[in-house]
């Protein structure tokens, strides 16, 4: 091979190894990173657990009124419920804690239109949620109760009240105990 051919071979090559080069994808910085480490791991991420697993829910007289299965999600930074009533009827509600504010928040949709913005956090042993807001004049405001058993049940106790907090009606009752699986 002539020198003259050789150096045009090498400049070809050489041109075809760049362009290659080009189309090649970069590394993709987050990628090739160590993954970051999971964002919820403080303490008070954790003060809801006692809810989590599969359940059979009675009332106060031991009748089945529902099933609920209560689950982590979005890599421990939310708890979900998925409720289903003994009549067939679905709600679902997803739970958080929330730094910023140092609240638990639940939001809650029932198959019967029924929407709940709930907060609030541990109080004695017990997960206490209200839509209750400070100077609002709201109609109805509702404070859910969940309480850890020693039997590893949980009650659940849903209060109204229909005068600013004066009186308060309970809605539901519920005690919920592990289903088998």
């Amino acid at each position: 091979m002539t020198r003259s051919r050789f150096r045009h071979l090498a400049v070809v090559l050489f041109a075809f190894a760049l362009r290659v080069d080009a189309q090649s994808p970069s590394p993709n910085p987050a990628t090739s990173q160590t993954p970051p480490p999971p964002a919820c791991v403080a303490p008070e991420f954790r003060q809801f657990d006692f809810w989590l697993g599969r359940w059979k829910v009675t009332n106060p007289k031991g009748v089945q009124v529902g099933t609920s299965e209560i689950t982590r999600v979005s890599e421990g930074c939310a708890v979900r419920e998925r409720w289903i009533s003994a009549g067939g009827q679905e709600g679902t509600s997803l739970n958080y804690y929330d730094q910023s504010n140092h609240q638990w928040h639940q939001d809650w949709v029932g198959a019967d239109g029924t929407i709940l913005h709930l907060h609030g956090g541990l109080k004695d042993g017990a997960m206490l949620l209200t839509d209750e807001e400070p100077g609002a004049k709201s109609s109805v405001i509702s404070r859910i109760s969940y309480t850890p058993l020693p039997d590893k049940k949980v009650k659940q106790e849903w209060k109204l009240s229909k005068d600013q907090g004066k009186t308060w009606q309970t809605s539901f009752l519920g005690t919920y105990e592990k289903a088998g699986d």
